[in-house]
């Protein structure tokens, strides 16, 4: 009994190392390639940085509500293909991921163009709505006309960005980040210096640097082996019928909506909201640097995490759309664990570094101590949100989109940002007070998110995912009998699980049916 014990032991050892590396090989090149796109931005801002401080405010704020009103909702669109191609791919249903990746195509570039009006009066919007300063605002508006280009290929490109990963191809994608790197400094001088367009050459570099991006991407998709059985060429599946295409087109907008909430675009708002709370304070304009300080640290930090969210939702999908629900429960368990534990080393980091932080963004000495003072509630935050993040992952794996998004709204509006206002202004805490309302925010949203997880059932997660497959494919038919358990208690599904059309069954066994929900 005690051999068969260890040998059960062992098999289950083995099963969670092998998952640790599954996820790492997939979470390192994505996080690399989050941390390179988060330079990019920061070079653009370098280069205008030199034209003056008016120039750098305009660019700014130009930058964050294109981030808001523009870019998250096309990632937010893209990222419905994280449930959909990773759960077809999972389901060995290769061709619907082309299919997928048209749609989400046509759907972006049909809602970058409304988007792209609004761009076109942002400076009056800026002024209007906002109360900004006219000046900044109208430099904001020229700045942000110039990016138009980049929206439109920005949806495209995170199109083929999400098709490559939800097949697990991972490393070209970082390694076209990193030329694309190379290529926006020599974008950006070349239109800012050389043609004498200034600024506004550093906004069109941008659109430069995306279209590089986007045309070796879909290069490697025409060309790479990898891509051969996803990606056929263009597929009249895609718009088979004006009604179809747009309910196709509803479908990505309405995701994009859940997601739009679920994912980084209510932490955009909220740190935007953060920074306009914080001009309200005494010193303003100590208030205002520090928090602009934290907020860089924070993103730079963020986008590791970022990484592993990702990782958690393609292996998550693929899981379910291959019918392993236990498979997916423990790519969920083992991602809860990478995420505390890079949290903490990360929040450690900026514990141990926090007397010289300040002094990377600021020469005044008065800047660099508060922000070591903030650094503390910065650690605690970012152990939190490496753990919200990868659950939002598994939402993303899952197809949940709707119940993340509701958790977030919560979380954030009815939790975080009245929490801060009462730390700041009430408690009189200042800009700390603003942070200790944030994690409040995380706090309810981890909590609210890790009740959702513990209770999924996965079983019927598995069924769900295949009923998504299946009505994009042919009828699949379901059985809850007759599978053969694997070594890890997941269902199989295979060639001898395959219906006489050609689709997938998936069989799932009465025992972990009637077992309900994974603990």
């Amino acid at each position: 009994m005690e051999s068969h014990g260890g040998a059960v032991g062992g098999t289950e050892e083995s099963l969670v190392l092998s998952e640790v590396k599954k996820q790492l090989r997939l979470a390192t090149p994505l996080a690399v390639g989050c941390l390179l796109q988060k330079i990019i931005l920061t070079i653009s801002l370098m280069f205008i940085g030199r034209f003056g401080e008016l120039a750098l405010a305009s660019a700014s704020l130009a930058t964050s509500f294109a981030t808001v009103t523009g870019f998250s909702v096309l990632r937010g669109m893209a990222f419905s293909l994280d449930t959909l191609c990773g759960q077809a791919f999972g389901a060995e249903q290769h061709h619907l991921l082309g299919v997928y990746k048209q749609r989400a195509m046509l759907a972006l570039t049909l809602v970058s163009i409304p988007v792209s009006v609004i761009w076109a009066y942002t400076g009056e919007i800026l002024v209007l709505l906002f109360r900004q300063d006219p000046e900044i605002a109208a430099g904001a508006g020229n700045y942000i006309r110039f990016m138009i280009p980049a929206l439109f290929l920005y949806g495209l490109l995170e199109c083929h960005a999400r098709f490559l990963q939800t097949q697990n191809v991972v490393v070209p994608v970082m390694l076209n980040c990193a030329a694309t790197a190379v290529v926006h400094v020599a974008a950006c001088w070349l239109l800012v210096f050389k043609l004498g367009m200034g600024a506004n050459g550093a906004a069109l570099g941008n659109a430069v640097s995306h279209l590089f991006n986007l045309c070796f991407l879909a290069l490697y998709v025409r060309l790479s082996p990898a891509c051969k059985a996803t990606w056929t060429g263009f597929s009249r599946d895609a718009v088979r019928g004006i009604p179809e295409a747009r309910r196709a087109v509803r479908s990505h907008a309405l995701r994009a909506i859940y997601i739009y909430f679920d994912g980084c675009s209510i932490e955009w708002w909220a740190f935007e909201l953060l920074v306009l709370l914080s001009g309200l304070l005494p010193n303003p304009k100590l208030e205002t640097a520090v928090q602009s300080i934290c907020f860089n640290i924070y993103a730079f930090a963020y986008m590791i995490p970022l990484g592993l969210s990702y990782a958690a939702s393609i292996r998550v999908s693929n899981e379910l759309g291959a019918g392993r629900p236990q498979a997916a429960r423990l790519a969920t368990r083992v991602v809860i664990l990478l995420a505390i534990s890079l949290g903490v080393s990360e929040g450690l980091v900026m514990v141990l570094v926090r007397n010289v932080l300040g002094y990377v963004y600021s020469n005044e000495r008065e800047v660099a101590l508060y922000t070591a003072k903030m650094m503390p509630i910065l650690a605690a935050s970012t152990l939190f949100d490496s753990i919200q993040s990868v659950l939002s992952g598994v939402v993303r794996g899952c197809g949940r989109q709707k119940g993340g998004a509701i958790i977030n709204l919560a979380a954030y509006y009815f939790a975080g940002i009245p929490a801060a206002s009462v730390f700041a202004f009430v408690c009189h805490l200042r800009g700390m007070g603003l942070w200790f309302g944030i994690l409040c925010g995380l706090v309810v949203q981890v909590m609210l998110l890790l009740s959702i997880t513990l209770f999924t059932n996965w079983n019927e997660e598995a069924l769900k995912a295949n009923d998504r497959v299946s009505s994009s494919s042919q009828p699949v038919e379901l059985t809850t009998s007759g599978c053969t358990k694997q070594a890890n208690g997941c269902c199989s599904v295979g060639k001898d699980a395959q219906g006489t059309n050609g689709a997938k069954k998936v069989s799932i066994d009465p025992e972990e049916k009637a077992d309900g929900n994974a603990k």
